[in-house]
């Protein structure tokens, strides 16, 4: 199981890294959402998987008990990933009304005629 989710990381990481160095800025946008992915479940398997056993003290014996914190980490970064996604999603949509592409290179002037 460990040994798929460490492959699973390093594909999304990959792929978001890949990403970034298009020239799209939907496609720079796609890459930050799949670094946020790969970011929370490598932070997921960090604090230990153990199927059935809930992160709750006293439900189980102490040392079969998983790391509640990752987990709280994790929902903190889902939010905060997904409002900086709607805020890129929302410039880039300004970006390209003003502009008229997509493009990242031809962006390069910040003074719109």
């Amino acid at each position: 199981m460990l040994i798929l989710l460490a492959v699973v990381i390093g594909v999304l990481f990959a792929t978001g890294v890949y990403l970034l160095f298009r020239r799209s800025t939907v496609r720079l946008i796609i890459g930050l959402a799949l670094l946020g992915h790969a970011a929370n479940l490598f932070l997921f398997t960090m604090g230990g998987i153990r199927p059935g056993i809930v992160p709750i003290v006293g439900a189980g014996p102490v040392e079969q008990m998983v790391d509640p914190v990752p987990q709280a980490l994790i929902l903190t970064a889902i939010v905060i990933g997904f409002g900086i996604q709607a805020f890129v999603l929302i410039l880039s949509y300004r970006a390209h009304e003003e502009v008229g592409t997509d493009d990242l290179d031809q962006m390069k002037s910040t003074d719109v005629t």
